[in-house]
């Protein structure tokens, strides 16, 4: 019996993971027939795997007394998540769904934003009295278990206006004397989170504490609810992605690729992609204002993507690093002149690299196949110097710009790679003609 129970166990798994793996590319309708071939403990799981999007999707599109039983199914919190991601004229019936006083909760949940604490608790979690015994604690703890709790790993002691008191865990409930009060027992120094906090800001705090889970209280210390770190994990990845995208020099999508519109995308690529081309235009302006040193030495143009690419590159490499660090809260806009000669010695020395070996590739060329004529020396110091000049100013802009937009308030992941990389373009062409003109003056110029 044993062995058939484990084979059962094992198909349910294989099931949910073939499901999962064809997810993507499945209709509507062949999700919800999917879903229908589990048995019900098993359907609850994978429907709650699911991002809240797609949960919305099959809730709208199941028959009344079915949408009806997996609303009142989902917890709170995520019901909350399942409202926000539904089109907005069906959000009122599928409110409607729910009973008296899950409706009232749930409307108290959406009045936050769905990025902050607030808007991503459960109103739902253990609680107790200071002044319990421990068995009464305990047996007032079973009763609440059979309510749909969010966890019971942690218990918050209240006084009786809801005010956050102290935190005990389950543990330590049961390894404690049955005559001690739970104020025996409790912590008092609780890790709690306002109820406006920040998504990201909370998503610090449980990697800083690893907690399974955190009270979210307002500015009287009532207790609003929890979070739990299954709906951090969530959160970690829909911040990611979201810097990731607008890193690659777009809008975030906010929705999965193959599910936004086309126009949307488009609309969201483009702003970016024609601010940017914009701004390549004034390399061409650049390039225009030394056409007379490029008409008497041709030779300098063959090197103007080797030294605007080198400055690009090493920007763009500045920036990821700092926006990383800034969303991770490694460094505060106090650590700016840090930043600053840190990178001022990492641009010197990666330039000084890059210069070496700009400068043997010129030796090494005109010594195999003399294509840079008499002054090649000269040319060879000034694509040294002018790599040395690039790369240092490309690495500053890079790493000081995410600081700056999040002193004036913007998202720093804003300081995507290839606006790093368009504005050093232009100042890189500055600085490389300007060195020609300083080496090469008098001679090719």
């Amino acid at each position: 019996m044993t062995e058939l129970a484990g084979e059962d166990a094992r198909t349910e798994t294989d099931a949910a993971s073939d499901l999962q793996e064809v997810w993507p590319v499945l209709s509507t309708e062949e999700r919800l027939e999917g879903l229908r071939t589990f048995p019900p403990g098993e359907a609850e799981d994978f429907l709650l795997s699911l991002p809240a999007r797609d949960q919305a999707e099959l809730i709208l599109a199941m028959r009344p007394p079915e949408r009806r039983f997996w609303m009142r199914l989902l917890p709170l919190d995520d019901a909350a998540d399942v409202i926000q991601a539904a089109p907005e004229e069906e959000r009122e019936g599928l409110l409607g769904l729910l009973d008296d006083s899950a409706r009232k909760e749930l409307a108290a949940l959406l009045a936050y934003a769905e990025d902050e604490a607030g808007g991503l608790m459960n109103p739902h979690y253990a609680r107790l009295r200071p002044e319990m015994s421990v068995d009464e604690a305990i047996t007032y703890l079973r009763r609440q278990a059979r309510e749909r709790l969010e966890t019971i790993y942690y218990v918050y002691v209240l006084d009786p206006e809801q005010r956050l008191l102290g935190v005990v865990t389950f543990r330590e409930l049961f390894s404690a004397p049955p005559s001690k009060t739970v104020r025996d027992i409790m912590h008092t120094d609780v890790v709690v989170a306002h109820e406006e906090m920040d998504q990201e800001a909370l998503s610090r705090l449980f990697q800083e504490h690893n907690f399974l889970a955190i009270p979210v209280i307002d500015d009287e210390r009532h207790v609003k609810g929890i979070v739990t770190v299954d709906d951090i994990v969530d959160v970690v990845q829909e911040e990611a992605t979201e810097d990731i995208q607008k890193f690659g020099g777009m809008e975030a999508l906010d929705a999965p690729y193959l599910d936004i519109a086309f126009g949307t995308m488009v609309r969201k690529r483009a702003g970016w992609l024609s601010a940017l081309f914009i701004g390549e235009m004034l390399t061409a302006t650049a390039m225009g204002h030394f056409e007379a040193e490029i008409a008497r030495a041709v030779i300098l143009a063959l090197f103007v993507p080797l030294i605007i690419s080198s400055g690009g590159n090493s920007g763009s490499q500045a920036s990821t690093l700092v926006v990383r660090a800034l969303a991770l809260g490694e460094l505060k806009l106090r650590d700016w002149w840090r930043v600053v000669r840190r990178e001022l010695a990492a641009g010197l020395a990666l330039g000084s690299i890059l210069a070496t070996i700009g400068f043997a590739r010129i030796l090494t060329w005109q010594a195999l196949f003399h294509p840079y004529g008499e002054h090649y020396i000269l040319v060879a110091l000034t694509v040294a110097t002018s790599l040395i000049g690039v790369v240092t100013w490309g690495t500053l802009a890079g790493s000081m710009l995410p600081l700056l937009l999040r002193r004036l308030g913007f998202d720093p992941a804003s300081a995507s790679a290839p606006f790093v990389a368009t504005l050093v373009d232009v100042s890189g062409i500055v600085i490389y003609f300007t060195m020609a003109s300083l080496i090469l003056g008098g001679t090719l110029l």
